[in-house]
């Protein structure tokens, strides 16, 4: 009977153990499979189909470039926990990528997956490093919640006919857009016509450590105020460096004006000028300087003054041809006097064209115009050297322009000083037009002539000639 007994017993343990079995682990299975699908629907791409064509979507979506990247104010709220709590991260960015299909009604299909990327900091910094996170779908919900915005704005029909997460799921109810996120349910109809309501936020929103302030679903109020903030510090830090820099170069400008320029400076007031070895037209010419060249004066005399090239180099420039410490002329007293009464000493007696009547290679066997010029009174003890020169440039600039009109029958000029003292300086026509044109300064001219002979227009002074 005992036996009989447990036999039943056993039997009736047996059949009960399914059952029980059943109530512990369907519900185990249901929160499983649940868990799975809802972690597929995350990691998967969102997309959202509009009506709009595949190019007009495109077109705005170049417009929400700037919404595709950026840098993240938290983790949390924006990406799914993982191996690491979030306060561990830090420099957390974005970057949404977006591919659009056009659909066969002429529509189009959006679909957008983003990238979380942050710095993870281990207690090991070995182990330290970035580390990519898996969006939690608000980033991507927030883009096409923003196109769908912008597509609304603009003529035509509604927006986006249905949203899904990772499946392709569409919204049967086409009077109003859908939010992306997964398993979304269809709103509303009386909360989907009103085109300002709130929309749906496809996450968590996430409290603010410090104050406890709700994060706003919108990027423009989350992440976009993050990179107005960065954009305008930016541009304050370029304003108050640009601002430094111009207080920097205002301080210089003031130090030099106010700075005392030495006053043994003279400094070439044109291009081509020539510095010579010896205070004499005919000096070798060591080379040209150029406009505001400076040299330290040594001596000056009424026609040269004596330079410092460097070092124990020196040179020889013509007076005329610099700009002088303040206080000392430019133009000496003498050669003033020169030519006020250069034309009261000399006179021009004949002119005619011939061949060159020298042995000077750049005019040799060509025809030039000859002027000839003798003295108004032979004893003139003031038509020197200078006074010669100052009458020779008043005639080479009188007779440009008929050197000029004749360039193809005459080749340069030629001034003939017909005296007891007298000589010849001749000049080719290229030489006459640079300095007619201001390229050449009177040194630079003289320093082109030909001159025979060549003591006749020496117009060097001792120093202290002044």
């Amino acid at each position: 009977m005992r036996l009989r007994s447990l036999r039943d017993s056993r039997r009736l343990l047996r059949a009960a153990m399914p059952s029980a079995f059943l109530m512990v682990a369907l519900p185990m299975a249901t929160l499983l499979l649940a868990t799975v699908r809802n972690a597929g629907a995350q990691t998967g791409p969102y997309e959202r189909t509009f009506y709009q064509s595949k190019s007009a979507v495109e077109k705005a979506l170049k417009e929400l470039q700037p919404s595709m990247r950026g840098r993240l104010p938290v983790l949390e709220g924006f990406a799914l926990p993982g191996d690491h709590p979030f306060d561990r991260y830090q420099r957390a960015y974005y970057e949404s990528s977006v591919q659009v299909s056009a659909t066969a009604s002429g529509g189009s299909v959006v679909r957008v997956s983003t990238k979380v990327t942050a710095w993870y900091a281990d207690s090991a910094p070995s182990h330290s490093g970035y580390q990519l996170l898996t969006s939690n779908g608000r980033l991507e919900s927030d883009l096409l919640d923003q196109l769908s915005d912008l597509l609304a704005t603009r003529p035509g029909v509604p927006s986006s006919e249905g949203s899904s997460g990772a499946g392709s799921r569409q919204n049967s109810n086409k009077d109003f857009p859908a939010i992306a996120r997964p398993a979304a349910s269809a709103k509303p109809p009386e909360i989907a016509d009103k085109r300002t309501a709130e929309p749906t936020i496809s996450a968590p929103m996430p409290q603010s450590p410090e104050t406890g302030r709700t994060f706003s679903s919108s990027l423009e109020q989350g992440l976009s105020s993050q990179q107005l903030a960065d954009s305008k510090n930016s541009l304050k830090s370029s304003d108050q460096s640009q601002t430094r820099l111009q207080a920097e170069a205002a301080s210089l400008e003031e130090v030099l004006k106010n700075q005392a320029h030495p006053r043994n400076l003279v400094a070439i007031k044109k291009t081509g000028t020539p510095v010579v070895a010896s205070p004499s037209l005919n000096g070798k010419t060591l080379f040209l300087a150029s406009a505001q060249d400076e040299f330290e004066m040594l001596d000056f005399n009424a026609d040269w003054v004596h330079v410092r090239i460097s070092g124990l180099s020196r040179g020889w420039i013509w007076r005329t041809s610099l700009e002088m410490p303040e206080g000392i002329s430019d133009v000496p007293l003498a050669g003033a006097r020169a030519a006020l009464v250069a034309a009261d000493l000399f006179q021009v007696t004949r002119e005619e064209t011939a061949p060159f009547p020298g042995d000077w290679e750049a005019l040799r066997g060509k025809n030039v115009k000859i002027i000839s010029v003798q003295k108004i009174q032979e004893d003139e003890k003031n038509s020197g050297a200078p006074a010669k020169l100052e009458f020779a440039k008043s005639l080479l600039d009188k007779s440009y322009a008929e050197l000029a009109a004749k360039s193809q029958e005459i080749a340069g000029v030629v001034l003939i000083f017909d005296s007891v003292d007298g000589g010849m300086i001749a000049a080719t026509l290229p030489t006459v037009q640079r300095w007619k044109a201001g390229t050449l300064s009177d040194a630079a001219l003289w320093h082109q002539c030909y001159f025979d002979p060549p003591e006749t227009f020496a117009v060097s002074s001792t120093p202290g000639g002044h």
